[in-house]
């Protein structure tokens, strides 16, 4: 069985990507970078072919100097979802990128680049041609919490009405779920939406 962020990669037009060299030029992840190299010391694939393609800049600053609207337009997406803290974010670029700004080990890249972005949630460049791809992503996932959020007060009168106990037991236990779903997506403000 496919994971999400499988399912995710499949639907995904990957003709949106404009072969900018933005998001090789200025990335990021919520995971500090400390974080990172001790995952990369423990054996963990993904840390370790992340900081094989990157090398942090030393600065925000630095970073900005690069592409500061992008540097800018990430940081305000953080601050949106509240992703992580501002004080430990770093911002990386690709070594393999060359000065055309395409992919100097193109052929060979590891998996990590080629499944970017992998989620609804990546942190992508500003013009990033799967900008609106993404906002339209969220916006449906938005929409389908704030069904569920209705089917739970509609649970919540149908448990009032009910007198059989079962039904009751049913009820709960889909509140549950629903409520577990919501919750998942807590770290992106599900509960305002």
């Amino acid at each position: 069985m496919d994971s999400q962020e499988d399912i995710f990669i499949k639907s995904r037009p990957q003709s949106l990507c404009l072969m900018c060299g933005k998001c090789c030029k200025v990335s990021t992840t919520t995971i500090p970078y400390e974080q990172l190299k001790t995952l990369a010391e423990s054996g963990d694939k993904g840390a370790i072919d992340f900081l094989d393609i990157f090398e942090p800049y030393k600065t925000i600053d630095a970073a900005k100097k690069v592409d500061e609207k992008t540097v800018n337009s990430i940081l305000d997406l953080i601050k949106t979802y509240d992703a992580t803290d501002e004080t430990t974010l770093t911002f990386y670029k690709c070594k393999h990128l060359l000065d055309n700004n395409l992919c100097g080990i193109y052929n060979e890249r590891k998996d990590l680049c080629n499944r970017f972005p992998s989620s609804i949630w990546a942190i992508i460049p500003a013009g990033c041609g799967f900008e609106g791809f993404l906002f339209q992503k969220r916006e449906e996932l938005k929409q389908s919490i704030r069904k569920q959020k209705e089917n739970l007060l509609t649970l919540d009168l149908l448990f009032e009405e009910s007198e059989n106990e079962e039904q009751k037991e049913k009820i709960e236990q889909l509140k549950e779920k629903i409520e577990k779903t919501i919750e998942s997506y807590a770290k992106y403000g599900s509960k305002n939406w």
